[in-house]
């Protein structure tokens, strides 16, 4: 680049004296006032050789920005593909604890209410044999009445049998 800029002035400075700037500036005279006439022709070829290799030097330089800016997000999507691939793994990670944490709750609760259960079916049968022991008891003790109590229970069922038929 400084490079470039040292040869532009340099083509600068030998075009102020030259018809550079002129309303004729495309048709330079072969000969000058002095007589040398290739040393215009000299300059300019010198002139658009500069511009050459500084254009050169600048299509390079592009294409070595352009070669590192691919390098950079090359790798800048190999960062984001390894951390959203390390979040996924750390997101299912947490989601089978969880799922775990909840089915181990979720099977005591519930051996914990089968075991409830079992208790409440437990004193429903111990209720109902005390409560049938009693009726027989009561019978034994008042054979008359028993038999009583039976057709009265008798007539209630039917009673209510008429009233559904």
């Amino acid at each position: 680049m400084d490079q470039t800029k040292t040869q532009g002035s340099s083509l600068a400075n030998k075009m102020e004296g030259s018809s550079y700037g002129n309303k004729n500036a495309g048709s330079f005279p072969a000969t000058s006032p002095s007589g040398d006439g290739g040393s215009i022709a000299n300059s300019l070829n010198r002139g658009k050789d500069a511009v050459g290799a500084a254009a050169s030097d600048a299509m390079d330089s592009a294409g070595s920005d352009l070669k590192a800016l691919r390098n950079d997000l090359n790798n800048l999507k190999d960062t984001v593909t390894k951390f959203v691939s390390q979040a996924g793994n750390e997101a299912a990670k947490s989601a089978r604890e969880i799922t775990s944490n909840v089915a181990g709750q979720v099977g005591s609760v519930a051996s914990d209410m089968a075991d409830k259960g079992a208790d409440m079916a437990s004193a429903a049968t111990q209720q109902a044999k005390t409560f049938a022991a009693e009726l027989e008891h009561m019978a034994r003790r008042n054979p008359l009445g028993a038999i009583a109590g039976a057709v009265i229970v008798g007539v209630l069922i039917g009673m209510m049998g008429r009233r559904n038929a």
